[in-house]
């Protein structure tokens, strides 16, 4: 069964720092690239980063451009999510998402994904 589990979402100050982990199994992880979204109450969904197969490339949403960090360990399944000069309007629940076609300037949209996480709450508030 293919799983994609999310963790380390809560509650942190405006300036703050988080770190997401998504967990993936059932899958040959190394084969698939990932990217996080993220979707706040009343609003749709939004990609946020997104890293290729082998971890060689990145891309960011222009709202997280240098303050938020993909990474991934494809020896432990594992992609990560490193926010940093966390601010309120990052408050939202965050999804981990992987598929094996690599979509190119389309990353961002859901649609491109066949494999989801169930998600982690971030919410950032003084």
């Amino acid at each position: 069964e293919v799983q994609l589990v999310e963790s380390g979402g809560g509650l942190v100050q405006p300036g703050g720092s988080l770190r997401l982990s998504c967990a993936g199994s059932g899958f040959t992880f190394s084969r698939y690239f990932a990217s996080w979204f993220r979707q706040a109450p009343g609003k749709g969904r939004e990609g946020v980063a997104t890293i290729t197969a082998s971890g060689g490339s990145t891309f960011y949403d222009d709202s997280v451009k240098g303050r938020f960090a993909i990474s991934r360990d494809n020896a432990r399944n594992m992609v990560y999510l490193q926010m940093d000069s966390l601010k309120p309007e990052d408050t939202a629940m965050y999804y981990c998402a992987a598929d094996l076609r690599w979509a190119g300037s389309a990353w961002h949209q859901w649609s491109k994904y066949n494999y989801f996480g169930q998600g982690t709450q971030v919410t950032v508030s003084s």
